[in-house]
């Protein structure tokens, strides 16, 4: 006759490992020399002297330990635990054959990672085919995924993700490595993502007829804004908006109603916020001496900036004779300074 009903689920029976009576009643359950932890007493068929034992009243379980409850009080090496027959959990199906893929859901799954192995290993085929992970769209019907190199590649590294706050417009780098070759463990951060990630404009506001620094910039807002950050600017001192590589050019434009025929600009730096030396310097000259002369010139350097509070800019003007001038006429831009961060060094 058939059954009625639910077929009943069967257990997973167990023999554990044999156990050597001594001076004591608790024992350590092993099964291939591992702690297990059977479902609880009565899933325990236990043989002790050649007689089978009343499940928590001969015995009981905690855990991975038995404890035998002897009318003598206490075992000993004359006894015998002839074996412990394990019958396995309520809905333990043993080797599963077929499972309904609803049946295996998240709170099922026990994935603990140990110093010998991880937490989920997902295969390749044995061919041709590396081991995927697919994350599937909310509908399941399209998915993105994630491999692991060709087996040719011969790499078992490890990615360690960043430690710190997820920052937006940066990208995952590797900020360290330990070990080496095809074994290495990469520490992960988050860095700049290339390119160009600072540029700022200034222009001179008004003319200049004496020698010395240029005090007063402007930042430009006709046709761009600043990327970034951005420089910070007082009484002629620039300040960098983080370390790095960085290009600055200065370009000077020189109206003379006389007949000067030259002038220079130069840019000046400092590395301990205070000593500034003169890093570049470039001159514009004309062999027009007999009337108005009009005259533009740069010059261009790259600062290494380690640290923000020390190092430093300014910009100088020499050079001039009476009657001529450094122009300024906005949004023409004539004298102004371009600051472009390259890089990290």
């Amino acid at each position: 006759m058939a059954y009625i009903g639910k077929n009943p689920t069967t257990g997973s029976f167990i023999y554990a490992d044999d156990i050597s009576t001594s001076s004591t009643n608790t024992y350590n359950i092993l099964v291939g020399g591992v702690a297990f932890s059977p479902e609880s007493a009565n899933h325990c068929i236990v043989s002790l002297n050649g007689v089978i034992q009343k499940a928590n009243t001969s015995f009981s379980i905690s855990g991975s330990q038995i404890t035998f409850l002897p009318s003598s009080g206490t075992l000993s090496s004359s006894d015998s635990i002839d074996f412990i027959l394990i019958l396995g959990s309520v809905n333990d199906v043993g080797v599963a054959t077929t499972v309904t893929d609803s049946a295996i859901t998240k709170g099922k799954l026990n994935l603990i990672s140990d110093s010998s192995s991880a937490g989920l290993t997902v295969k390749g085929d044995g061919s041709s085919e590396n081991g995927t992970i697919q994350l599937n769209c909310s509908q399941n019907s399209h998915g993105v995924k994630i491999s692991s190199p060709a087996h040719s590649a011969g790499q078992s590294y490890e990615l360690i993700l960043p430690t710190g706050n997820v920052t937006a417009d940066k990208v995952l780098k590797v900020a360290s490595v330990s070990g080496s070759g095809a074994t290495g463990i990469g520490q992960l951060s988050f860095g700049d993502a290339g390119g160009i990630t600072e540029a700022d404009f200034f222009f001179l506001p008004s003319d200049i007829t004496s020698n010395g620094f240029i005090t007063s910039f402007t930042r430009a807002t006709t046709g761009f804004s600043k990327l970034g950050t951005g420089m910070s600017h007082s009484s002629g001192v620039f300040t960098f908006p983080s370390t790095g590589l960085y290009e600055i050019r200065l370009q000077g434009e020189m109206d003379s109603v006389d007949d000067d025929s030259f002038f220079a600009v130069g840019i000046y730096a400092t590395i301990d916020g205070s000593g500034y030396n003169e890093f570049s310097r470039a001159r514009g000259g004309s062999t027009d001496s007999g009337g108005d002369t009009r005259l533009t010139t740069s010059t261009t350097i790259l600062f290494d900036v380690t640290d923000t509070s020390t190092h430093k800019v300014k910009m100088n003007v020499d050079s001039l004779a009476s009657g001529t001038l450094v122009g300024a006429s906005a949004p023409n831009y004539r004298t102004h300074v371009i600051f472009k961060r390259l890089g990290n060094t």
